[in-house]
């Protein structure tokens, strides 16, 4: 075999050449087998961000991560969706969706991450229902899709094993910002999941990781391209992320707003956005032939209890205990203390800065500095009032639930600063966009 010229291929892309597909498979096996020191991959990680992938090289890329590991597969015929948000405060609609799409007859598989940042991921917030396994086998995994319609596990290492390399390098070069590398990043994990098609809800505004409007869109329609190119079935929905999605932020209290959902009551918002989601995935699973459709699907399988059926049927599959349904106050942690944030005039509410919620909740422990850091699942963070909401003076507007006294107090700078009340305030549009 021809050894692997790093510097050859590392010169050019740094002179704005175009890689060949042989060129990046060889690239990522040759990270693989060790044989590439990480200061060449990272100087080629700089070298792309600077001058950029084209979409074939893109592909390439992608699916080299994807093959560098192992894959799972599902017969074509049984058109499995995956669904992926880029994250947000407030973000519960994986909780929500994944029972939703289930009970409507469609098959969903889904792989998450911990989270890093404001608050914990999919798998931490379904870790705070006591007993639940978040780390299954694949083939426990691929049998659970296939008997109960839906399964959420945390990933694999062993599946796109090569992507974690560049993941870790991204986050020290200052490389994390690329849009072809953190489309290859998504895509890759969700190629080696083997679902028929993606969902992607991408986030826009100050808790997201897109506040651009115009990145956002740049990301949705790489998602999508590169998605179609490599075969699969694919939709990206641009949404808020301004001001926090639902009542609830917190582990533990994001759980409790989910099954809230899936009985019929919960927020607004956190009941639109889920409803729009999960037709267009109903849709593209074939389950539904329309979105209008797909709609009165959604809605019905809320109103009727049959998503709240599935979720406490995915909770027992995964050893968890599945009375959290019936009585999540009982069942999930809760924080020992309570706070209040009032308001001091009337008039309506103009600003409720989701980045700012955010690093609140991280400060009192609901979220993440590093991997290695122990998340407090039982803190949590309730909106009273969303942005345009007529407000009168002494109103409540943030209930803080916390357990450290000294960690309130250093979270209240930013939850003093991250509402504000004005004479007037237009109430929030929460789907900005759709890239087909």
């Amino acid at each position: 075999m021809t050894s692997f010229n790093g510097i050859g291929f590392i010169e050019k892309k740094r002179d704005c050449g175009k890689h060949t597909g042989e060129e990046l498979h060889a690239f990522v096996d040759s990270v693989m087998r060790k044989e590439m020191p990480d200061y060449q991959i990272s100087a080629w990680l700089m070298a792309a961000f600077l001058n950029g992938l084209d979409d074939d090289e893109l592909m390439h890329f992608t699916m080299a991560l994807a093959l560098s590991g192992e894959t799972l597969t599902y017969p074509p015929e049984d058109r499995i969706i995956d669904k992926h948000s880029t994250g947000g405060v407030g973000d519960k609609t994986t909780l929500v969706l994944v029972p939703l799409v289930a009970a409507c007859g469609s098959r969903i598989s889904k792989l998450s991450g911990p989270g890093l940042g404001f608050t914990g991921g999919t798998i931490d917030k379904l870790e705070s229902i006591p007993g639940m396994d978040m780390h299954l086998s694949d083939d426990r995994f691929r049998e659970q899709v296939n008997t109960i319609g839906c399964a959420v596990s945390g990933h694999s290492l062993k599946l796109a094993p090569a992507e974690g390399k560049f993941y870790k390098l991204r986050d020290v070069t200052g490389t994390v910002p690329s849009i072809p590398l953190i489309t290859a990043s998504i895509v890759s994990k969700k190629l080696a999941g083997g679902a028929y098609g993606y969902l992607f809800d991408v986030k826009c505004g100050s808790g997201a990781f897109m506040s651009d409007a115009g990145r956002a869109m740049e990301l949705a329609g790489k998602l999508t391209d590169v998605s179609k190119k490599l075969g699969k079935v694919c939709l990206s929905v641009i949404t808020d992320m301004e001001q926090p999605l639902g009542e609830w932020v917190g582990n533990s209290a994001e759980v409790y707003e989910a099954v809230e959902v899936l009985s019929g009551r919960g927020p607004s918002d956190t009941r639109e956005l889920c409803v729009a989601l999960g037709a267009a995935m109903l849709e593209m699973s074939g389950r539904a032939k329309s979105r209008y459709e797909g709609a009165e699907l959604a809605s019905k399988a809320l109103d009727d209890g049959s998503a709240l059926n599935k979720f406490g049927e995915m909770i027992a599959a995964q050893n968890g205990d599945s009375a959290v349904i019936r009585e999540p106050q009982k069942v999930l942690p809760k924080a020992a203390f309570t706070y209040e944030i009032r308001s001091g005039r009337d008039g309506y509410l103009s600003k409720l800065d989701a980045l700012l919620i955010g690093e609140g909740l991280r400060t009192l422990g609901g979220g993440r500095l590093t991997q290695e850091d122990v998340i407090d699942p039982s803190v949590a963070i309730q909106l009273l009032h969303k942005v345009g909401s007529r407000i009168s003076r002494n109103d409540v507007l943030i209930r803080i639930f916390y357990n450290s006294e000294s960690k309130l107090k250093d979270s209240l700078a930013c939850f003093e600063k991250c509402w504000e009340v004005s004479e007037k305030a237009e109430k929030r549009k929460l789907i900005l966009d759709t890239v087909y």
